[in-house]
């Protein structure tokens, strides 16, 4: 280790005056050494340190041998130059969860509601009860009432406080479920150092500055570096600098490799020269920090005042570049972005667009409180207007002042029935039903290996239409192994024996194995006895190597006497080349060049074969020909991957050729064998398949495979079936179908490829997102598709951030992959997708049967208090009474409809679609004809209760008098009703069995006995707070027969067809492309609340009228302008100028549709020179206006 300690740099004196004196270099000089690119950093470390091994003398490090690994040593570092970390962004508090989650429509309504009740209740005012002021039926509130009149206040905000701690809750767990998830991945990631000479894996987080790092293809670089020894090295640095072209480093070009940056190509050794805080993404996050405060208060303080650049700006920061971006890059714009976005992304989360789902939701909640709203008003003026005309008129009393008070304590009561049938109205169950819903489903989808990153994946995942898989690890088991080849002119079945080939030949290809493949590619004993040999690195080169050990050879003791230092040159594998060579030196002076890749390819590169005996014989193009048929095609029809091995000598005589002229060098090969590698199907795929199929999922694989190992692995799992007429295609033929002559995809032309596709082979990156995009964009079919993506690479990070629903792999994915999905499958297998398609949809039948079950609750008790009280002045269901229905059971029915297990039923369906209405009309029918059966039974028992029972009226009671018998009888039959239509609640498909697979969910018993033992408590011991009395067992008994009339009812409803019933109307449908376009929605980052938006429509109205006023004032300009063309340079109202105006860029299609209300809604912001303050983003928000204007044309209205 002399290495180390020896040569320390004779200047070091410079080191003298540094306060980290040990190493004869600072933090801060690294950090201005790596903000110098290419040239200027070559110069740099010429002129400080001579060159890389003088930064090496400098840091106390070894180029070859690396650290010493000494703690000590390792701790000095981390002092002088700080660890490989960066502080993740904090937290949400659990206190900023609750205010999120206090932003509620609903919920807002119910706490105003729930402040004003309790304020009146603590409101007494002066004056007893003179005769002279009148004494109306149904009197003042009795003391009891007026004694428990606080609690309806204080039931309604204890509820909206259950409801708001459980989401809050639901969001930290599942934000601290996510961190662990994060710390874990992070954990995992680990990056090959030498330290004492050997090569170690450690933690991402363990490296220090001095760490010499081995990079390869596919790394995702945890710190800068400076390269030492480099192999034919591409860097895609698009994540720090948005330039997708990829970066060649070499030492004498540009040897500074940045953290966060992806190794597209090559392999080598550098030098860590900067980590955590002090490299180049640190110093980015760090910037980020600061500006995230100023994004928060932005964000607070208005959705979209910023300009359009700054527009662009948060859509590039979240990642959705992409569209902005020319298709070129699309590799380009991701996997940085997104990480440096993370904090940013984070904030805006309140105002996220709401799912599918949350949309329709709300949508129908704020439609019921209107029609509540309607009701209470209604309630409260007819209860007023009974009062005045029978005081004032019928009476004929005169108002006076001492009676002011008691007059005004009777419009207070009026008021607090109108509050009261408000809060019946509105559905407060609702909110909490989604949240358990989700959250439920998302803890136990963990269980199925669905690792939910985004909530409402879960439920877009129910409607999908459409999935794309990929095929390596996904369809199959990504577990390759070589069962056919063909060597020395015979086509081998089974790996053959070793004694079978001749030792030249199997000497050779042994030897090319061994040495053209990555060194960090390995075959490692099993982890248990009798386990399979485990498979590190590469999985095709593991095949090959496994061909090896089977062969009886060995690759260790090769790569041993061959390290990586003497490899001469090596040409990478990468998607182009499709190949991967390493040229070694002979001692004569002479080269031999190892190649092996896609056999197709590499065979064209051959020109001689090795025979049986071990020679080279020529081989022409025809021989080529006909072992592609005979061998090749057939070994691809069983969907085995053919790779051929082949080498190349370059004599001594000849000289150096030109290595960088590919063509010419990867040329004149020899052939040595041609392998079929298979990759197995997962048994268990091809019935997850047709399960999809069945459910009315379109399952398309693509892959970059050859189109016949496509075909067949498609056949074997049934995505292919035989005598159908789909297409199978490969992405250059796909790409020639889509495109026009000027290279773009032309939708129309890819709407004639997709719905019959079924596999796209030897496909690029590109083509899977331009296939996504294509299907989601689509407007062929009744209903847009909702498109799932499966992916694991670094370039599937486009397609996957594309997609409705991204599943990345967690096993085989990259850090880029996980990033940018929704949702990782934790065992990387498409059954898993199955379950979240079944998750899914039961999320959505589950809140439908909330809905059934609250709506029927909800009509019968407005109207119950609506003519109870019009009719008795008084609501026959006291407030409390109807909380604890409202609340306690909506809640503990949430509960319980909620968690319903999802069914293998569930797949027997197609997907609802975007539009579906939440409410069918089958459920329509479900609500009304309850509603009929409960309402009949409450208004007899109102009306003619007290003689079928035989008990004292409890209608026109005087004031203050106890409870009675008789409207406690009615409020216990109504809530027994609720109780049984709750289990009929549970089929919403008009199934006849409601009973059926009840055990399978304990939650549903155990809160439908609960609700019934308390509701016992109620009544048996509720006294004056609840209004009620005891009741016998007899009547006990004729209650319960009443609710059990319920589940005959049902029997009945279900009998009845529901085409006949012409009149029943659906509800809670999906926002219309009218009301907003869901694309755009999807598309642009500024979304809308729904529920904002029906708030906004007067507003809305209002804006129309200006912007039509605006578009023709712009167009009288416009003519005005033409008729003096040459106006001042300010003026810039000339049609031309007004085109070429910055905020009037003709976007592309997709940007110029997303002008959405936040551009028209919120403010009208004047064009800077346009002369009538034309609202800039959307004119013409009315008429088709004139096409002078093509901005205007989105009207988002």
């Amino acid at each position: 280790m002399a290495n180390n300690t020896a040569d320390h740099p004779p200047g070091n004196s410079v080191a003298e005056g540094n306060h980290d004196g040990d190493f004869g270099v600072a933090v801060t000089d690294l950090r201005d050494l790596m903000e110098l690119r290419s040239a200027e950093g070559v110069n740099k470390i010429r002129d400080t340190y001579g060159d890389v091994q003088g930064l090496c003398r400098r840091l106390k490090t070894s180029p070859i041998e690396g650290l010493s690994g000494n703690p000590v040593d390792l701790e000095k570092r981390h002092t002088s130059f700080g660890q490989n970390f960066i502080p993740p962004k904090k937290a949400k508090t659990f206190l900023q969860l609750v205010w999120e989650a206090l932003q509620d429509v609903t919920l807002i309504i119910l706490e105003i509601a729930a402040i004003i009740s309790l304020g009146l209740s603590f409101y007494h005012p002066p004056g007893g009860d003179s005769e002279a002021c009148g004494q109306v039926a149904g009197g003042v509130e009795d003391e009891g009432e007026s004694q428990a009149g606080w609690i309806e206040g204080a039931a309604i905000l204890f509820s909206v406080i259950i409801v708001v701690l459980v989401t809050a809750f639901n969001d930290w767990s599942k934000e601290k479920q996510f961190r662990g998830l994060q710390s874990r991945i992070e954990q995992e990631q680990k990056f090959t150092v030498i330290r004492k000479g050997q090569v170690i894996q450690i933690p991402v987080a363990e490296l220090v500055v001095g760490d010499i790092a081995q990079i390869k293809y596919g790394d995702l670089l945890p710190a800068d570096g400076i390269l030492i020894q480099g192999n034919d090295l591409k860097i895609d640095e698009s994540s720090l600098t948005g330039e997708s072209d990829q970066v060649r480093k070499s030492l004498e070009k540009d040897p500074m490799l940045l953290s966060g940056t992806h190794v597209m190509e090559g392999s080598g050794r550098m030098l860590v020269s900067a980590v955590g805080l002090n490299s180049q993404t640190g110093i980015i996050f760090t910037l980020l920090g600061a500006s995230e405060h100023d994004e928060e208060k932005k964000v607070k303080k208005s959705k979209k005042q910023g300009p359009p650049e700054n527009r662009n700006k948060a859509k590039t920061q979240d990642g959705i570049a992409l569209e902005i971006q020319p298709l070129k890059s699309d590799e380009a714009g991701e996997s940085e972005e997104k990480e440096e976005a993370k904090p940013v992304k984070k904030v805006n989360v309140t105002k996220k667009e709401k799912s599918v789902l949350q949309g329709k939701l709300t949508k129908l909640a704020v439609q019921i409180g209107k029609a509540g709203l309607i009701m209470s008003a209604l309630t409260v003026i007819i209860l007023i207007l009974y009062f005045v005309i029978d005081t004032f008129a019928v009476q004929g009393r005169s108002w006076t002042s001492e009676c002011t008070p008691i007059y005004i304590q009777y419009f207070v009561k009026f008021f607090i029935i109108g509050v009261t049938v408000l809060v019946v109205a509105v559905p407060e169950g609702l909110p909490l039903a989604v949240t358990i819903s989700l959250a439920y489903s998302v803890k136990k989808m963990m269980k199925d290996n669905n690792l939910v990153r985004h909530l409402d994946a879960c439920e877009t995942m129910g409607n999908a239409t459409a999935i794309c898989s990929d095929k390596t690890g996904t369809l199959t088991m990504n577990r390759m192994t070589v069962v056919q080849a063909y060597v020395g002119d015979t086509h081998y079945r089974t790996v053959p024996e070793p004694d079978a080939i001749k030792p030249e030949t199997l000497e050779i290809m042994v030897n090319s194995i061994s040495i053209n493949s990555a060194y960090t590619t390995k075959i490692l004993p099993p982890e248990k006895e009798g386990g399979l040999p485990r498979h590190v690195g590469n999985k095709t080169e593991c095949a090959l190597l496994g061909l090896v050990l089977e062969l009886k050879r060995d690759f260790q003791p090769i790569r041993e006497e061959i390290p990586e230092e003497k490899l001469y040159k090596v040409y990478t594998f990468n998607s182009s080349r499709k190949s991967m060579s390493t040229v070694l030196k002979n001692a004569d002076g002479g080269y031999r060049m190892y190649s092996k890749g896609a056999s197709e390819i590499v065979l064209r590169k051959c020109s001689r074969i090795l025979d049986a005996q071990g020679q080279a014989r020529v081989f022409k193009p025809k021989d080529r020909d006909e072992m592609v048929r005979k061998v090749i095609e057939p070994m691809a029809c069983e969907g085995l991957r053919t790779i051929c091995v082949a080498y190349r000598d370059f004599p001594a005589e000849a000289g150096e050729p030109a290595w960088d002229n590919e063509n010419e060098i990867l040329n004149e090969l020899t052939c040595i064998v041609v392998v079929g590698i298979e990759d197995p199907v997962r048994h268990e795929v091809p019935e997850a398949i047709s399960k999809c199929q069945r459910a009315g999922i379109t399952v398309r694989m693509v892959t970059g495979d050859n189109i016949n190992t496509a075909r067949a692995i498609a056949t074997k799992c049934g995505i292919l079936l035989p005598g159908e007429d789909f297409l199978c295609m490969e992405g250059k033929e796909f790409n020639q179908h889509i495109r026009n002559d000027q290279g773009e995809v032309e939708q129309e032309r890819l709407d004639k490829v997709w719905p019959k596709l079924r596999v796209l082979a030897r496909s690029s990156p590109t083509d899977k997102h331009t296939l996504v995009k294509g299907i989601i964009d689509s407007t062929v079919g009744e209903t847009r598709q909702v498109v799932a993506v499966t992916g694991d690479g670094t370039n599937d990070g486009p397609a996957l951030k594309k997609a409705d629903v991204g599943f990345a792999m967690g096993i085989a994915g990259t850090d880029v992959a996980k990033e940018a999905s929704d949702i990782i499958l934790t065992d990387d297998n498409f059954t898993s997708i199955v379950k979240a398609v079944m998750w899914g949809r039961n999320v959505y039948d589950s809140i439908s049967k909330f809905l059934q079950f609250q709506l029927t609750v909800n009509v019968v008790a407005v109207i119950v208090a609506f003519t109870g009280a019009c009719i008795t002045q008084d609501s026959p269901l006291k407030a409390v009474q109807m909380l604890w229905v409202n609340l306690i059971m909506d809640t503990l029915a949430s509960l319980a409809l909620a968690t319903e297990p999802p069914t293998e039923s569930l797949l027997l369906r197609r997907p609802y679609g975007r539009n579906k209405p939440l409410i069918s009309r089958t459920m329509m029918k479900n609500i009304l004809g309850h509603a009929v059966y409960q309402l009949v039974i409450i208004f007899t028992l109102l009306f003619a209760g007290e003689s079928i029972f035989d008990i004292d009226s409890g209608r026109n009671t005087p004031l203050h008098s106890p409870p009675t018998e008789h409207y406690t009888i009615v409020f216990n039959v109504f809530v027994m009703m609720q109780l049984f239509n709750e289990i009929n609640a549970r089929k919403i498909h008009g199934e006849r069995n409601v009973f059926e697979g009840i055990y399978r969910n304990p939650i549903f018993c155990s809160v439908v006995l609960g609700t019934f033992i308390l509701q016992i408590i109620i009544v048996q011991f509720g006294g004056k707070p609840f209004s009620c009395t005891a009741l016998t067992i007899d009547q006990w008994l004729w209650c319960v027969f009443i609710g059990v009339g319920e589940l005959l009812w049902g029997q009945l409803i279900s009998a009845i067809p529901t085409h006949h019933l012409k009149f029943l109307k659906e509800a809670g449908h999906g926002t219309t492309k009218e009301d907003i376009h869901e694309e755009e929605m999807k598309e642009g980052a500024d979304e809308i609340d729904h529920a904002e938006m029906e708030l906004r429509r007067g507003q809305i109205l209002w804006f129309r009228g200006l912007n039509r006023i605006q578009t023709q004032i712009k167009v009288v300009n416009a003519f005005r302008s033409s008729l003096y063309p040459l106006e001042s340079p300010e003026s810039r109202s000339s049609i031309h100028s007004f085109m070429a105006h910055p905020e009037f860029v003709p976007l592309s299609e997709e940007e110029a549709r997303i002008a959405t209300i936040e551009e028209t809604g919120d403010e009208i912001e004047p064009l800077p020179g346009a002369s009538s303050g034309a609202t800039g983003g959307g004119g013409g928000g009315g008429g088709e206006p004139p096409s002078a204007f093509p901005r205007s044309r989105a009207s988002p209205i």
